[in-house]
């Protein structure tokens, strides 16, 4: 009986954020290696089904850097980065574009064995991801910078409920594909749809002020204490674009963000749908 009473506790605590958040279209950004594991991607997308059963309009951007890393490796192909982004020539777009149509594939259906319908949404069409020629220290090649989102295939989508799963291609106007960084494809996707909420699910448990102390995590942030820890090298290496996508959706008017270690159980509703959270949130 105490057994069942807790369940239901937990059901009402999740209440208000359900009634709150219904219809919002929360932006989740999941890639990495934790993209690769079955166990976590099923934990994932079954939280993602659950959303969209209690009435959010879930989109996922997705990435798929070490199947990409993992393709290039063996096919003897180097792979150079600059500032995080993959140096990007024609026949390495053509491994980057084909790999995210096999992970885009493969969400799409897993969400379907749950009961959700859903649709994969390749950037470069339709307009989707609208992108330039990325300008950096050196020459990139086929790297896309976002300059607009086509939000209404996303929209129609969401409007007959289904979970849309976007692939972070863009097109130029030159009519070259280009590769998009995924996390700030989903910044800016986030930004056009006038999200609720933008989560980047990651494999560490949020910010730390210490990375080799767990005891320093930092539940909550605004805009300005992240960009004092990010201007102290606090915050370092593969934690600095996410947080950059963050303080970017805040720019343009998403009302909060959250950084989240996927890795654990049903990281999503416990973020969304209860009090405290698990991960770091940076508002405004």
């Amino acid at each position: 009986m105490q057994d069942a009473i807790r369940k239901a506790d937990v059901l009402i605590e999740a209440l208000p954020y359900i009634r709150q958040f219904h219809n919002k279209i929360i932006v989740i950004k999941y890639g990495g290696s934790i993209l690769g594991e079955e166990k976590i991607r099923k934990g994932v997308l079954e939280d993602i089904v659950f959303m969209n059963f209690m009435g959010l309009r879930p989109v996922l951007v997705h990435g798929g850097g070490p199947n990409i890393s993992d393709r290039m490796r063996q096919s003897g192909k180097k792979t150079d980065f600059v500032d995080g982004m993959r140096v990007t020539d024609e026949q390495t777009l053509a491994v980057v574009e084909e790999e995210l149509k096999k992970l885009n594939d493969l969400i799409v259906k897993e969400i379907a064995e749950l009961g959700a319908r859903a649709v994969g949404l390749n950037g470069k069409e339709n307009e989707l991801i609208q992108v330039e020629k990325k300008k950096a220290k050196i020459d990139l090649g086929l790297v896309g910078h976002i300059t607009g989102i086509n939000t209404a295939p996303i929209l129609k989508a969401a409007d007959e409920d289904k979970v849309v799963v976007v692939l972070p291609m863009g097109g130029g106007k030159d009519g070259k594909t280009y590769n998009v960084n995924a996390d700030e494809a989903a910044a800016n996707v986030a930004e056009a749809l006038k999200a609720e909420k933008l989560v980047l699910l990651t494999n560490v448990k949020g910010i730390m002020r210490n990375a080799e102390d767990p005891s320093s995590f930092i539940s909550t942030l605004n805009r300005e204490e992240t960009e004092a820890l990010m201007k102290d090298k606090v915050i370092q290496q593969g934690m600095i674009p996410k947080v950059d996508a963050c303080i970017h959706a805040l720019n343009k008017g998403v009302k909060k963000t959250h950084i989240v270690d996927a890795c654990i159980p049903h990281a999503l509703l416990l973020e969304i749908f209860t009090v405290k959270g698990i991960g770091t949130e940076i508002v405004k």
